[in-house]
Formats: C-alpha cells, structure tokens, sequence
C-alpha cells in the first residue's frame, strides 16, 4: 500500500513538473514569434478596412495561416477566411477572430497610427481605424494558430481557425452563416473567442459565465404628419411634436413595462425630419436600438415600441394610412451568453496559468458582438469570450487615482500596449484551446 501511494506521488510530481516544462517552452515559443507578431500588428494598425471591405486584411489572414501549415478557403460569406487543421480523432474547435475597423479619426498621436481614409458604404470619405482592437486580436488569432501548429503532438482533434468580417455592423457572423460556414466544414463542438479591453491592465484576463453581452437590434420608425406652415401649426398635424411625444414614452418601457431586475435599454440615436424653419414636414424618421439579454424581453421591448407610436398617432388625429411604419434590421444581433461549464473550464486553466491574482470576474454588458452567432444555430454549440487586459498597467493606476478618463472601446484615443497584450492574448487562447482538444493519450511535453 505504502508503494501505491508512493508511486502516485510520484505520478503526481512528475505531471506537475512536465507542466511546468510545457509553459515555460510555451512562453519561449511566444517570445520567439513575437516580433513578427508585433510587426504584423502594426501593418494591420496602419492599413484597416472598413466593414465588408476588408479585401487586404482578408488575404493577409489567409495568407498568414497558409503559412503555417493550414488549409484555407477564402471569400466565405463575403471576405471571411477559414482555415482548417485535422490533427486526427477529437472535438472540433473553432476560434474565432474579427478583422473590420471603425469609420473614424485615430487621435492616438503614435507612431504607426492610423491616416488611412477610404469610403463608407453609405458613400461618405471617412478616417478608418483599428480602435476597438480588431487588430490585436487578428495578432493573437495568428499567434495561436502558430502555437496549435507548432504543439500539434499535445493535442488532437480539428481546429478551425475563422477569420470573420463586419462584426462591427453585425452582418459578419449572419453573412458566413447563410454562406455555409457549419456545412461546407466540420461543424464545430465549441467556438472560442476573445475581446480586448481597455479597463483591465495588460497581462490580465476578464471572464463571465452566462450573459456576457447583449442582443441588439436596429428599428426605424417613421411618423406622419400632415405638414403645413410653420405659422400656423394649428392646421397642420406635426410629424416632429407627435415623435418627441414618442421618444418621452419610449423612456417608460424599460423603467415601467419591464421588471426593474431586467436589463433592456431603448434609444433613438438620430431624429430626421424637416428642410427649413418655417415650414412644418410631412414625415419624420426616429432610428433607435435596443438591448436585452433575452428574446422574450426583446418581443416586448419591439411590441411596446409600436403601440406607444400607434396609439399617439391615433390621438393627435392621424387616419389608419398614416399609421407609423416599422423596419427592423434582419439579422439581429443575439445575446452573447458565455456556456457555464466550458467558461469554468477556461477559468481554471487561466488560474494555473496566470494566476487568480490576474483574472478579473467582469459584469455583463449592453454592447452587442456577433460571436453569439457561432453558438446560436440549428444545433446549437457552447461558446466562451474571455476579455483580454490591453493597457499600460501604471496608467490605469494613475487614471484611478487622479480621475482620468480612460480611453474605452471606440474612442479615437483608444491605444492598447502590444506586446504584453499580445502575448496573454496569445498564452490564453492558446492553453484554452489545448484544454479542450487535450490529447488524452500523451502529457503535454512541449514539442515532442
């Protein structure tokens, strides 16, 4: 009995110094592929692409991952790009990273910012820039797929690696859907992403389990009116009053249709309507969003919305012709809702990795991400984004300390720090991933 137990501590010793041995090769790995990381993440910094435009981006992916040994199909649902590695019996693994950037100005002031101009697609010249990180996680997506690649022997199953555009307007995941994604390769067992975030130090990692972030939708709503002049309202219907009456009501679904422990916000974004100032329109178009974590919430939030409007526009006199007309943007973005047991998975593998004292429990949030589409189909697959911690450590610090403004998520000011960003981004995802294609049949003992 005395020899079970001493052969098991021994088992026991050995496991944790083969570990031990695999991460330390493993940050030697990084370290080695870092600057051609760091040197692609500025490339990519300096040349965005706009949603659905994101030709050179695309091919630079399909590029980087035919280089490491993967096979590529290119032009998915517009520019998406997947590669795909077969590394015998297993799960199958997709990750997942997005490529478009922002119609704005970078006011960064750093060396390699961005000047690029280009066109909206709505006509308009624009700035165009990585500022809600895309470009650090296209960085981390190669690195990972390098270090799957070059650890092959500690793993088996399939790796899809999926290089997606326009997650920035919603349409990215729904467009490589509709063209195939889940027949035209393996459908996957489980999807796996990453965000960087701007309130968490670099070399920190955010995690939640369940609501991560939320469902949205875009509605327009146009009201009419019977104009006239300006100086005599009285015999005119006003299309203008009759939608500030409806955006005050609009304030009321979520404070008193909802339950006050459900999220949900309602917010009209613009208001168009009118030429001159003295003359009263005919028409005016609210553009609102809308944010819940559930779709049962959602329908109410949508039905609400269409009998404030139709029961104003019944009171101030307008005939059944002139009802408000409502367009919804199809697809709608869903709730990303983070599956419990893989996210519990992933949190302990971060806490061997990098300790407790570096993972941050975050709270969900209202802005949207397509990723949720990757769990959200026929049969559905369990998902997990993680947040990665992208900057300067002693500013956050500073910021905390003296009231600063810290720089979030599409603003112009937006600047992660690369190389302690990267490289977690790239440790994280990487040791995630090999959790769950783990090779059962061999320890992980670096190369091989």
């Amino acid at each position: 009995m005395k020899l079970i137990i001493k052969l098991v501590f021994i088992t026991l010793f050995l496991c944790i110094k083969t570990i031990e041995i695999y991460a330390q090769e493993l940050d030697r790995s990084i370290d080695s592929a870092y600057p051609n990381l760091e040197k692609l993440y500025k490339e990519l910094h300096q040349n965005p692409e706009l949603s659905l435009q994101e030709k050179e981006t695309s091919a630079r992916m399909a590029m980087e991952l035919k280089s490491i040994g993967y096979k590529v199909t290119e032009n998915i649902g517009g520019y998406g790009v997947v590669g795909v590695f077969e590394n015998g019996p297993g799960p199958v693994l997709l990750i997942r990273t997005d490529m478009d950037a922002l119609p704005m100005e970078e006011k960064t002031g750093l060396a390699y910012a961005s000047t690029k101009k280009g066109i909206s697609n709505d006509g308009k010249e624009t700035f165009i820039t990585h500022s809600c990180g895309h470009d650090i996680h296209m960085s981390v997506f190669v690195g990972t797929a390098k270090m799957m690649m070059e650890y092959k022997n500690s793993w088996r199953g399939t790796l899809l690696m999926v290089a997606q555009p326009a997650e920035e307007n919603g349409l990215g995941a729904w467009s490589m859907m509709k063209d195939g994604l889940y027949e035209k390769f393996p459908h996957p067992d489980y999807a796996i992403a990453l965000h960087d975030y701007p309130f968490l130090p670099a070399g920190t990692l955010g995690y939640k389990s369940g609501p991560l972030m939320a469902g949205v939708d875009m509605m327009n709503v146009t009201v009419y009116g019977e104009g006239g002049h300006g100086a005599a309202p009285h015999t005119t219907i006003d299309p203008i009053v009759l939608s500030s009456q409806m955006i005050q009501a609009y304030q009321t679904i979520v404070s008193r249709t909802l339950a006050p422990t459900v999220p949900a916000v309602v917010t009209v974004g613009s208001i168009h309507g009118g030429s001159v100032h003295n003359i009263i329109p005919d028409e005016v178009t609210m553009q609102l969003t809308m944010r819940s974590y559930s779709l049962d919430v959602r329908e109410k939030v949508i039905q609400r919305i269409k009998e404030i409007s139709d029961n104003f526009a019944i009171a101030a006199g307008l005939s059944a012709e002139k009802m408000p007309k409502y367009w919804i943007r199809d697809p709608f973005t869903k709730p990303l809702i983070n599956d419990d047991a893989l996210t519990e998975r992933m949190v302990k593998v971060f806490e061997n990795e990098f300790g407790m004292e570096n993972l941050v429990e975050v709270e969900a949030m209202m802005i949207g991400e397509d990723f949720s589409a990757y769990g959200n189909q026929e049969r559905q697959i369990p998902i997990s984004m993680f947040f990665l911690g992208a900057n300067d450590p002693q500013f956050l610090i500073e910021a905390e300390e003296k009231g600063l403004d810290i720089p979030g998520l599409h603003s112009p000011y937006f600047a992660p720090v690369p190389e302690p960003t990267i490289k977690t981004g790239v440790k994280a995802m990487t040791t995630f991933a090999m959790e769950i294609l783990k090779n059962q049949e061999v320890m992980m003992d670096g190369k091989k």
